[in-house]
């Protein structure tokens, strides 16, 4: 059987969304047979102004014909807030182009923020086409379930209508596309591009833009690092894929995630959705697990000529690793098992479970950032965060990020019944402090 390109080089593509040559620092290449950009961008507003509520394919069988453009983002959210009369907002950051970062909340038991135990984020990665979708659309069909007393079906996955009371229970905070800027213009390029579009670092070329997510408060500062893996967990070069910007947080919309865990300060799960090559990936991204030695964390400077080298194992060869408290890896490894199983059943394709740093180690993502808040603030709610690698690459396109028709079907599935799965799974294995409201 002949193995492509692709399938050996999946495992360096997967955690950090990057491509071959990206990972080697290298400009990137046309990649494979450019014979497409995928499925086509939308050039319309199928939600007709916000008065048509989104559905995706978990309440009906269709075909979805066009990836969403960002104009229809700001239109589903509105028709979502008008025929089913939940919370929109934006957050108090403008990007560098002068776009609103937007999102919602629904379900949830009270109406305080506090009501709100899971988030979920899309749209980082400029050139990661479906994931705005797949959020937007997997919102849509949960409400459209409840309100019609129905179940949601996800390929050969199938939930019930009491299950979907259930997960809406968990009070759900979304964000389809929390990098507005750089999908309008990898839509309108077809670039392949990846970061933000803030030139404050390069006005030209791959020098524009910061990768957001490198952009965090974790281990942020790569003299925290290895010194081997410095180039590879992040970049101080504005020209560089995984360009990590000026400071932590520097960037409006790495604020705005910020923002949103600060605002719904009870959130206890959360999924960052990314593509491609089917993984779901659990904290922590630095380094090894390991449960043994709280002292061993990204907090201790004692660990900065270590950390990193993951092939290092912690123990007694005196290898690094991070540490998690047994009862939290239980539930991380639990959820993300979950996760990967429903997305697996949907489309019939096989996700990985991992944790992130068994690729490679990364620095100021959000998943890490989001689960390390509470260990270095104590006041700060404990958050499980993941990075859900949604679909395969398509080798045809100009960009693999840029999925066929059929790649987009299945992908739209996978993440609705990974969501779904992500809900239960939080009901099931505790949504935090009791409520109040």
């Amino acid at each position: 059987m002949k193995i492509s390109l692709l399938t050996l080089l999946a495992p360096l593509l997967t955690a950090a969304c990057l491509l071959p040559e990206e990972r080697a620092g290298l400009p990137r290449k046309v990649h494979r047979r450019q014979t497409s950009n995928g499925l086509a961008v939308g050039t319309g507003d199928r939600f007709s102004g916000g008065t048509i509520a989104p559905r995706g394919l978990g309440t009906q069988s269709t075909t979805l014909t066009s990836i969403l453009n960002v104009a229809e983002v700001s239109s589903g959210l509105k028709a979502l807030a008008a025929v089913y009369n939940i919370t929109i907002f934006n957050t108090p950051y403008t990007t560098f182009n002068g776009r609103t970062i937007q999102g919602g909340k629904v379900g949830g038991v009270g109406t305080c923020n506090n009501a709100y135990r899971v988030y979920l984020n899309g749209g980082i990665h400029a050139r990661e086409r479906g994931s705005h979708d797949g959020l937007l659309f997997f919102i849509g069909d949960l409400l459209y379930a409840n309100a019609n007393d129905v179940g949601l079906t996800y390929g050969s996955k199938s939930y019930t209508a009491a299950q979907v009371k259930t997960a809406l229970t968990a009070g759900i905070v979304f964000v389809p596309l929390s990098n507005p800027d750089g999908v309008a213009y990898d839509q309108s390029s077809n670039s392949c591009w990846r970061k933000n579009r803030n030139t404050a670092s390069g006005s030209s070329g791959s020098s524009v833009g910061i990768d957001l997510n490198r952009n965090f408060d974790f281990v942020w500062e790569l003299s925290k690092w290895a010194s081997s893996v410095r180039s590879d967990v992040a970049s101080s070069s504005p020209s560089s894929e995984i360009y990590h910007g000026t400071a932590p947080f520097s960037e409006p919309e790495t604020k705005s995630i910020k923002w949103v865990l600060d605002t719904y300060a009870k959130v206890r799960w959360f999924i960052d959705l990314h593509s491609y090559t089917g993984d779901v990936l659990y904290s922590w991204g630095s380094d090894t697990n390991q449960q043994t030695t709280p002292t061993m964390n990204f907090l201790n400077s004692a660990y900065n000529s270590v950390r990193g080298i993951v092939s290092d194992r912690p123990g007694s060869n005196g290898g690094y690793g991070e540490y998690v408290s047994s009862a939290e890896s239980t539930a991380n490894i639990a959820a993300a098992k979950r996760i990967g199983s429903a997305m697996s059943t949907a489309a019939g394709r096989t996700y990985s479970v991992i944790p992130a740093a068994d690729l490679y180690a990364t620095s100021g993502a959000s998943d890490d950032y989001s689960f390390s808040r509470h260990y270095a603030d104590t006041t700060k709610n404990l958050v499980h965060g993941y990075t859900v690698e949604f679909g395969f690459g398509n080798s045809g396109a100009s960009c693999p990020f840029y999925p066929t028709s059929a790649q987009h079907q299945n992908n739209i599935k996978e993440i609705g019944a990974g969501f779904m799965e992500t809900l239960l799974a939080a009901v099931d294995l505790g949504l935090g402090d009791a409520l109040v409201c």
